[in-house]
């Protein structure tokens, strides 16, 4: 029997096992969030390995970067990232130490998902720790726009087919696969929300512009006074004011926050605490990019029929 040929980087390059069907290199994707590694495995199938930094259980503001971060790093073909700065605080040095510049940003192996989608709340000032946490390039949380996440799968599609040539087909086929499960799942969320437009919320973190615009809710309010700023007595009572006021029925709560201050503002108000989990993973049912919406959507609903 002949021996294998050596695998090139960089390439899904088809062998013949012991078999005779078809052996891949898969193509080594790692990504900073796993909304994007579900992402890259719905568009690329069985020709990549993803591997996410961040789990969604994780608060990716504050990033334990591992040792075997770089190890990963080292290895991938392609390094997804959310973009918009979003990970100033720990990719960068990381990248470093992998010396592998084909996923530096610039270089072939790196995609940033931000690109082309609809960014929101853009500064229209210069931005300084006195405004709290605020991303100068807009907020980085635009994945939880269903039609994001098409933007972003299509440019995962292009830029695994530039890496991967020989898998054009099957990554063309990935992408409309999923695309057409998209349309049809968007068909059932917005049908689901519809009779909450206009709905009043507060929320945590300044995490849901792109879902609330995408359903049309309201968010009026957050409990931190300002992005990263943990709540203080003085803005708790006022959000506790504007819920009683307003009549708000809803505080959303990302799942690693601390929820006393929620469940106090709860108390106060008769308010529901809702966990809303901004990225795949944050619960095990929550296993891939329909899935997060269908949680999240769901647990809406349910709740909002609880108030009524």
């Amino acid at each position: 029997m002949k021996p294998m040929k050596l695998l090139l980087a960089g390439c899904a390059i088809p062998l013949m096992g012991f078999s005779g069907a078809p052996v891949f290199a898969r193509m080594k994707v790692v990504t900073t969030l796993q909304d994007l590694a579900s992402l890259a495995d719905a568009v690329g199938g069985d020709r990549v390995e993803t591997f996410s930094l961040v789990k969604g259980y994780q608060d990716p503001h504050f990033v334990d970067a591992k040792p075997s971060f770089i190890l990963k790093l080292s290895r991938a073909d392609l390094l997804i990232a959310a973009g918009l700065e979003r990970e100033i605080g720990y990719l960068p040095p990381l990248l470093d130490q992998s010396r592998n510049a084909q996923v530096h940003p610039g270089s072939p192996g790196y995609l940033d998902a931000s690109t082309g989608c609809e960014i929101l709340n853009r500064p229209v000032q210069q931005v300084t720790r006195a405004m709290g946490d605020v991303h100068p390039y807009g907020n980085p949380h635009y994945w939880t726009d269903p039609e994001n996440g098409r933007i972003i799968a299509r440019s995962i599609a292009a830029k695994l087919t530039e890496l991967d040539p020989a898998g054009r087909e099957a990554y063309a086929a990935g992408l409309a696969a999923f695309e057409g499960k998209l349309t049809q799942k968007e068909q059932a969320w917005a049908a689901k929300m519809a009779p909450y437009t206009g709905t009043k919320i507060v929320t945590f973190h300044d995490s849901w512009p792109n879902l609330a615009r995408r359903y049309d809710l309201n968010i009026v309010g957050h409990i931190e006074p300002k992005p990263g700023i943990p709540p203080s007595p003085t803005h708790t009572l006022e959000i506790i004011n504007l819920i009683m006021t307003d009549k708000i029925p809803l505080i959303l709560v990302e799942p690693y926050f601390d929820l006393k201050t929620p469940k106090f503002i709860a108390e106060k108000t008769g308010a529901t605490v809702l966990s809303f989990y901004p990225s795949v993973g944050g619960v095990p049912e929550i296993k891939d990019y329909f899935a997060l919406f269908d949680y999240n959507i769901d647990a809406f609903v349910a709740a909002m029929k609880g108030k009524s």
